[in-house]
């Protein structure tokens, strides 16, 4: 017991040190205390995005290889998106367990070489219709693929939706972001910001709807779980730095971000630790899923549950993030 204890003491200490030092600079911009109200180009946004989720968790439901055909099946209808967007799709593919599995591209190509990739997991955890985690993310993946493709950029940007990202497979070697992260690194590719988009529709205005890894990040961050989350590893603190300011700046929603080590909870859970694997700076957008989300990994994570207003002011603001990132 004592062990654990001494572990929870170091682990405490360790955040609040991290913490310190991540926000020992004034987080970029001020932030807003409450969400902006929707523009008509939002409300529309809104819709596209309940649409997407309707599809992948209310009419395909659970996708993953347990549910082999409806992975499949998800996979289509992301392709169709792609190409209803005017972009040609290609599925990058590998082997496991005896069957294809497939991790779906869409590239706008740029002036340069430089990449700004936005990805998404499209399955979901078994048992679950994964609406939230992570229809979510893939939905606002198509969105914002939709709303470059016929944009011009400085940068290539490319959209992708993961497969496999959901246990047995996270954290390994079959993990489909490590496959394609560790394909592009072989490839010498020039990723110079791969953002997740993971779990992002969840908000609560209720006191203490907000909870973290341990009891004494509560002192720096809100106990409210009405903003959205921007994390990194120590050495994308940069890039998060300026997703952050950009975002911030248009005023849209609140939000919060840390840069800390991989290894506290809740700070690698999703594909950008593949990307961190191959040595390319990443960062996660997320509402904190299990931190904030009552309806993590089970059955109740269904579209009714997700805040669309919200949603898509997240979506909106990500697109003024893209953009600018792309200039260069």
């Amino acid at each position: 017991m004592w062990r654990l204890f001494l572990a929870f003491i170091l682990v405490s200490a360790i955040g609040v040190a991290l913490l310190w030092w991540s926000q020992g600079k004034p987080m970029p911009e001020r932030d807003v205390m409450i969400a902006a109200p929707l523009s008509p180009d939002e409300v529309a946004l809104r819709e596209e995005l309940r649409a997407d989720v309707q599809t992948l968790a209310g009419d395909i439901g659970e996708r993953n290889m347990f549910r082999y055909a409806q992975l499949n099946q998800a996979a289509e209808f992301i392709e169709n998106s792609f190409s209803n967007a005017g972009l040609k799709s290609q599925r990058v593919s590998y082997e496991l367990n005896g069957r294809s599995c497939h991790n779906i591209e869409a590239e706008i190509r740029g002036a340069s070489n430089k990449i700004i990739l936005v990805g998404a997991h499209y399955d979901s955890v078994p048992g679950c219709p994964g609406a939230n985690d992570n229809g979510s993310g893939v939905a606002a993946m198509l969105a914002l693929a939709r709303r470059f493709a016929e944009r011009s950029t400085t940068s290539t940007l490319r959209f992708v939706a993961f497969v496999n990202e959901e246990p047995p497979y996270f954290q390994t070697p079959q993990m489909g972001s490590f496959v394609y992260a560790g394909r592009c690194k072989e490839r010498g590719e020039k990723i110079a910001a791969m953002i997740s988009l993971e779990t992002i529709g969840y908000f609560s205005n209720a006191p203490n709807s907000q909870s973290y890894p341990a009891p004494i990040f509560s002192a720096f961050y809100p106990k409210t779980g009405n903003f959205i989350g921007f994390v990194s590893n120590t050495r994308s603190r940069e890039l998060l730095r300026r997703i952050m300011s950009s975002f911030r700046s248009q005023k849209k929603i609140p939000s919060q971000g840390a840069a800390l080590p991989a290894f506290i909870p809740g700070t690698s859970w999703s594909d950008q630790w593949s990307f961190w694997q191959h040595g390319y700076p990443a960062i996660m957008v997320t509402d904190t899923a299990p931190f904030r989300y009552p309806h993590y990994h089970k059955s109740s994570d269904t579209l009714d549950k997700l805040d669309y207003d919200r949603f898509a002011l997240v979506v909106s603001g990500m697109g003024k993030v893209i953009s600018e990132l792309a200039r260069d």
